[in-house]
């Protein structure tokens, strides 16, 4: 491995970094069911619930859960879902301040989740919408020094490409979950120290089938050609793919019983962050992001399954920490 076998390499002295996100906060209405509708079908769900959520909120729940110093930037509406997310942040002890209100009213997201956990999502953007350039400026400039920003796709591209180019230039480790997937402008990659798709967003990216461990390296290995400085591509019940220009590693998922896996990802993110932010190694890094997401997985909704880092480190104690192994 390169300079990513610890964020702090080339980002600065092995000491605890801030954890900045930018991106969405969406209240999720939730609906489980036994089996995800056909087109056309109707069927009868067994309950109904509301949830915060939003890829963005979602990792930085996720990160200031386990111990990281976590300010969320984004926006939400003057209204009763906007305030909810707000104070749920705040319970969680991530700032907020650099969250702004608006006009729009707050992202939603439509969720349903059959009996294995599965689900499909509707998202409808909002406020998320108003996320803009000088959003991004105000909360890059106040933090004190650059640490972990975390990226998603849930606001507008604009202001994703601003963040990145701005953060890469103050000396900000930037970490992008292209989710949903869309075109990512090719001189933005170099600037990003870790792109990290799941299997679908990856095919979408490069044209591959992503369909196995193997099709992830060569997606990976596409995206680090391309100028990313490594790639992650998190891959369900098989773990995840790390790759950057000097080799691989695979990180085994924690074998559980998933009862949502609704912000699996998401959690996995907010943990490598809060993690890496932490001092620790890639590998280390690694394997706690991926007992995260396994515990995340066994609770129902999205921010209400994040763990604390209690929980994980119990979680840790009773399933074992996956150990990355390198491949070739």
């Amino acid at each position: 491995m390169d300079a990513h076998t610890t964020v702090m390499t080339e980002h600065g002295s092995n000491v605890t970094r801030p954890v900045l996100v930018i991106g969405s906060l969406n209240m999720d209405l939730v609906a489980r069911c036994e089996l995800l509708p056909r087109a056309g079908q109707t069927v009868f769900g067994n309950d109904f619930f509301t949830a915060a959520g939003g890829k963005g909120a979602n990792q930085a729940v996720a990160a200031a859960r386990l111990g990281a110093d976590v300010t969320m930037a984004g926006c939400v509406g003057n209204d009763q879902f906007g305030r909810e997310l707000l104070t749920g942040l705040a319970d969680a002890g991530v700032r907020a301040g650099a969250v702004a209100a608006t006009d729009r009213p707050t992202g939603t997201a439509l969720i349903t989740v059959d009996a294995s956990g599965a689900n499909t999502i509707v998202v409808i953007s909002g406020a998320n919408m108003a996320c803009d350039a000088a959003l991004v400026d105000r909360a890059l400039a106040g933090s004190p020094h650059p640490g972990i920003l975390l990226l998603q796709h849930e606001i507008p591209v604009e202001a994703n490409a601003h963040a990145i180019a701005a953060a890469h230039a103050a000396g900000w480790f930037v970490i992008l979950n292209p989710a949903p997937a869309r075109d990512i402008a090719s001189e933005l990659l170099p600037w990003i120290d870790i792109i990290a798709p799941n299997e679908t967003e990856a095919a979408a990216l490069t044209g591959r089938t992503v369909a196995n461990r193997d099709d992830a390296l060569a997606a990976g290995r596409d995206l680090v050609a391309r100028g990313a400085r490594a790639a992650l591509i998190t891959l369900g019940g098989d773990g995840a793919l790390y790759c950057d220009g000097n080799g691989a590693l695979h990180c085994p998922a924690v074998a559980v019983r998933a009862v949502d896996t609704t912000a699996a990802g998401d959690g996995y993110l907010g943990a490598l962050a809060a993690s890496l932010a932490s001092g620790r190694s890639l590998p280390d890094s690694l394997g706690f992001a991926s007992a995260a997401a396994g515990l995340a997985v066994t609770r129902l909704g999205a921010q209400p399954s994040l763990g604390t880092h209690a929980e994980v480190t119990d979680f840790i104690a009773r399933y074992g920490a996956p150990v990355p192994q390198a491949i070739a």
